[in-house]
């Protein structure tokens, strides 16, 4: 009986993904959706809830609102099969200063923050709060949405992560415009003691010198890096909250646990 129960509710649930591509679920859902989506979206909150809670997040200062959709496109690309089995998700969070340490590498499946450190911004992007984003090449700006991590390789800023956009429109241009994660000496306390912030990037994701390597070696490999800016026009098809569901609950087995 469980396991009808679960095989009902989730090929129940595929349908949903077809009619909510947007982070705000639309209005005109089929019946079955209204019956279903309540319950789900619960267990959903439940368990983006649970990982905020237990990996201190809130006391890092990460917003709630910005790690629910940045794990929201983390499992959208999850179901697509393109991202590396690690469960790593980075989220760099230009809702705050750059003085702060807005960068958090987090593992999923262990509920934890591994690394919580600065990220510069594109010099044309603003001061210390970035407030311009932009995915044309030249335009040193910071591009704003989902990426994948790509190779590692050695350049004029040593080891270095070359990313992949996968946003239309707003940062599918990373590799023409060579945005990598690399280390740069102006992201560290001195340059924010000096200068009130850190140093600003080429567009670049820049980390400080001293973690690149670490940063570099966790983050590797097909794993999501997510760029926020919340007061953005920022739309994509990666937020979308109903497959997100699908994919977490039932590679978590929460759903048929729930329905034991």
């Amino acid at each position: 009986m469980r396991k009808y129960h679960f095989s009902f509710c989730l090929g129940a649930l595929v349908l949903i993904i077809f009619t909510s591509t947007s982070w705000k679920p639309i209005d005109s859902r089929p019946q079955i959706q209204q019956e279903l989506t309540p319950y789900v979206d619960s267990l959903y909150h439940n368990y983006m809830k649970d990982i905020y809670l237990t990996a201190d997040l809130d006391s890092a200062g990460l917003g709630e609102d910005v790690f629910e959709k940045a794990l929201t496109g983390f499992y959208n690309l999850k179901s697509m099969g393109t991202v590396n089995q690690k469960s790593i998700l980075t989220i760099a969070d230009f809702d705050q200063e750059s003085a702060k340490k807005r960068l958090y590498i987090i593992d999923i499946d262990q509920k934890k923050l591994l690394l919580n450190t600065w990220v510069a911004h594109g010099q044309n992007s603003g001061g210390d709060k970035p407030n311009h984003f932009s995915n044309t090449i030249n335009s040193n700006q910071s591009s704003l949405g989902f990426y994948l991590t790509g190779e590692i390789y050695y350049g004029k800023h040593g080891k270095s992560l070359k990313l992949d956009g996968m946003d239309a429109g707003f940062n599918n241009n990373a590799r023409a415009r060579a945005i990598v994660v690399h280390g740069a000496d102006y992201v560290c306390q001195q340059t924010i003691d000096q200068l009130g912030r850190l140093g600003r990037s080429q567009g670049c994701p820049a980390v400080s010198s001293n973690l690149a390597e670490k940063v570099i070696a966790t983050i590797a490999e097909k794993t999501v890096l997510f760029i926020n800016k919340s007061e953005e026009s920022y739309k994509s098809k990666f937020l979308n909250e109903s497959l997100a569901a699908v994919e977490a609950l039932s590679q978590q087995d929460i759903l048929a646990s729930q329905l034991d």
